[in-house]
């Protein structure tokens, strides 16, 4: 099996040859989907301090390095501005143009996916435009309000993933992180009400096309995964292991939707080295035994070198089928 293939034999629960830690994509993107500025001097790889403002009027402030940059500044604070607020035009030619350059390029398509992203695809721009604690008001107090600004806000997307089927992607990246540590962020009704039908528009719209949906969302998200999975999802990430019991996630989950991530990165920084392949070990088993698992960190960071090859390793050692329960794992070892 090729990359492709082995992927592809994950996501259906098929008869994988090994565990991988996610799909093999080449990326195509919009431009302004990580935040950039549309003078140019804006994004997240500029230096700790700066600051800038994104082509919806969210003003950025970098103050980690290695981390992207906070939203400190909304250009919606008051219901009125919504009579004057200037929504990004999804076929504004300096915002999709990029699309269509980025997919002429040579790649293998046999062994790689095209796909697209819609980073912050829908709660996460919301409050990037209203600041997190109007938002979450407006959603109790001003439904209508929110529910105008949730559905300008896929208008959007759904109008960029026009973009994106066009230049013929199979995957599509969406995410929103729905969680805390130990509850979902929202009340899962207003996520039922507010935001599933505005998902359903973007999902539908690709399950249509038969590309694949791959929908991250951080934090505790066990309520949530009936929904997700109503929703058409394909692969679901990154399954915070400090926030969820990885047990029931899988057993609610298998062989309807695929999983990615389950490793600690809590784990990955700290070590030591024992305890992380100790950790692979547990979880392909947990999540992957039949199938439907991608092994990933729980987070994106700037991991210790020598942390992130002993998880490298363990997954090539301990992640091919069939695989082993840790109890004999670790008497192989």
């Amino acid at each position: 099996m090729n990359a492709k293939e082995n992927a592809l034999a994950i996501l259906r629960f098929g008869q994988p040859e090994r565990v991988v830690g996610g799909l093999p994509c080449q990326g195509l993107s919009y431009f302004g989907v990580d935040h950039e500025s549309l003078d140019g001097d804006g994004g997240h790889h500029l230096p700790v301090g700066r600051q800038w403002t994104d082509i919806w009027g969210t003003t950025w402030h970098k103050e980690h390095e290695g981390v992207m940059g906070f939203p400190r500044g909304h250009p919606i604070t008051c219901l009125s501005d919504l009579a004057t607020y200037p929504w990004p035009d999804p076929d504004d030619e300096r915002l999709c143009a990029r699309i269509y350059t980025q997919a002429s390029a040579a790649f293998d398509r046999d062994t790689l996916f095209l796909s697209g992203s819609h980073r912050d695809t829908l709660w996460e721009k919301s409050y990037m435009l209203c600041g997190m604690e109007r938002m979450m008001e407006w959603l109790l107090c001003e439904p209508q309000a929110a529910q105008e600004i949730l559905h300008r806000i896929m208008d959007f997307q759904v109008g960029m993933a026009r973009h994106y089927l066009a230049a013929g992607i199979e995957v599509a990246h969406c995410g929103d992180d729905l969680g805390t540590q130990s509850a979902p962020l929202l009340a899962p009704r207003l996520i039922t009400e507010l935001f599933a039908p505005e998902y359903r528009r973007l999902f539908d719209l690709y399950r249509a096309h038969g590309v694949i949906v791959s929908f991250h969302s951080c934090g505790h998200i066990e309520p949530l995964l009936p929904l997700f999975m109503d929703l058409g999802i394909d692969c679901l990430n990154p399954i915070q292991a400090t926030a969820n019991d990885l047990t029931r996630v899988r057993r609610l989950t298998q062989g309807r939707m695929a999983l990615q991530g389950g490793i600690s990165s809590g784990l990955l920084v700290g070590g030591p080295a024992a305890a992380i392949r100790a950790e692979v070990r547990r979880t392909l088993w947990t999540l992957g035994r039949e199938g439907g698992y991608f092994c990933s960190p729980d987070q994106g960071m700037p991991w210790p070198e020598e942390h992130i090859q002993t998880f490298r390793e363990a997954l090539d050692q301990w992640g091919r089928y069939p695989l082993r329960p840790e109890s004999i794992a670790l008497t192989e070892n």
